[in-house]
């Protein structure tokens, strides 16, 4: 006999890597908050997982690593297709593009649910408009049974450039843990670099997030040096932190040494205490080339940090000028100079629109409600 366990509807994630990121992040969180016997869930990695994996504190939540070989890699689709009819999964969630086609190797599975997920954009894609990608995905819309954009623009843009009918998408906020990021009126010094400590008056800009092109945190650099050339004072004070690792690191770091950053750029890597780092942050940076819906700037939205943004995306969902932070084009140096001189010369300014972040988060972006929405979608589909 089964118990009700056993016999709750089984959801088979398949994304492309379980490592740092947003997406991964949010599905860990959305796992780990279901209520237990609710659903079961198995996360299939196209290619594999590392030690973000641990975050899982969900029970029998079982991890596959198909290994997934570059370019187009057959054979991985047949170990998919084969570990699909083993586990006979009542739900496929697939999420962003690298993940779409996988859903072609659910068809002929007899009473599967197909719900795919839009998470942000790529390098390679920006604006979603590359006409190969969007051939695919137009051909998958006649598969799927429900998106789920995690911001408006993302939701906008599945029915007006794919084509998908509305009343298929759905728009779901992620959520924020407002205990776990929360602002502390003690910053936790001790965890700084040693000759950062006894620095008198310090000013600390930050970000978090992997170290790829889409993120562009080399602008960060050419900026933090420009400023401290301009403004020496200002550049004595001044600090920043990139918290993550990722294929750029080494390009980073050379950077860093071109423009005698050493000393006053600290590459933390990836961090378990990304909480603790927050709170040291006075201006949380995001200078993307593209976003879906950040959760690190949800994080230090409700680490009450005032944010300094590109304008793309899901970026101007959450940023408002003056309100939350500033806004700037991306890839415009100048522009983020101006916004993180305004800020850092003005202690009333970032403690005011920090406090109205923080508000902003608090009130909007709850994982409960984010869970619960999540649940819906795959109670409609069964």
């Amino acid at each position: 006999m089964s118990t009700d366990s056993e016999s709750s509807p089984l959801i088979a994630h398949i994304i492309y890597t379980l490592s740092t990121g947003g997406m991964e992040n949010g599905l860990v969180n959305i796992i780990n908050r279901m209520p237990a016997g609710k659903y079961r869930h198995v996360i299939i990695c196209l290619t594999e997982a590392d030690n973000f994996a641990r975050r899982i504190t969900a029970d029998g939540v079982e991890i596959i690593e198909l290994h997934m070989r570059e370019g187009h890699d057959f054979d991985c689709y047949r170990r998919l297709r084969k570990c699909l009819k083993q586990l006979r999964p009542d739900i496929v969630h697939s999420r962003n593009l690298a993940a779409l086609e996988a859903q072609l190797f659910t068809l002929g599975l007899s009473g599967v649910k197909r719900v795919h997920g839009e998470h942000g954009r790529e390098i390679f894609d920006l604006d979603g408009s590359n006409w190969k990608y969007l051939a695919l995905r137009k051909l998958m819309r006649l598969f799927i049974d429900r998106y789920i954009a995690v911001s408006r623009d993302l939701e906008h843009w599945l029915a007006a450039s794919v084509g998908v009918p509305s009343e298929r998408i759905l728009q779901i906020y992620n959520g924020v843990d407002h205990k776990r990021f929360a602002p502390d009126a003690v910053k936790p010094l001790a965890l700084l670099p040693k000759s950062w400590q006894a620095l008198d008056g310090m000013l600390i800009v930050g970000t978090v997030g992997r170290l790829t092109p889409v993120k562009d945190q080399q602008i960060l650099l050419r900026a933090m040096a420009s400023l401290r050339a301009k403004h020496p004072e200002l550049g004595e004070r001044l600090r920043m932190i990139l918290v993550g690792g990722g294929p750029l690191r080494a390009d980073i770091e050379r950077l860093s040494a071109q423009l005698g950053l050493q000393e006053v750029v600290w590459l933390t890597g990836d961090r378990a205490d990304v909480p603790e780092l927050l709170k040291l942050m006075d201006v949380y940076l995001l200078p993307s080339l593209g976003e879906g819906i950040s959760n690190t700037v949800l994080e230090a939205m409700a680490s009450g940090c005032p944010i300094i943004a590109t304008e793309v995306g899901g970026n101007v969902e959450l940023v408002e000028d003056g309100l939350t932070g500033a806004l700037v084009p991306v890839g415009d140096q100048g522009a983020l100079e101006e916004a993180m001189l305004a800020l850092l010369g003005n202690e009333r300014a970032r403690r005011e629109q920090g406090s109205n972040a923080r508000q902003k988060v608090c009130r909007d972006f709850d994982w409960e409600r984010t869970v619960a929405s999540y649940m819906s979608v795959y109670d409609v589909v069964l």
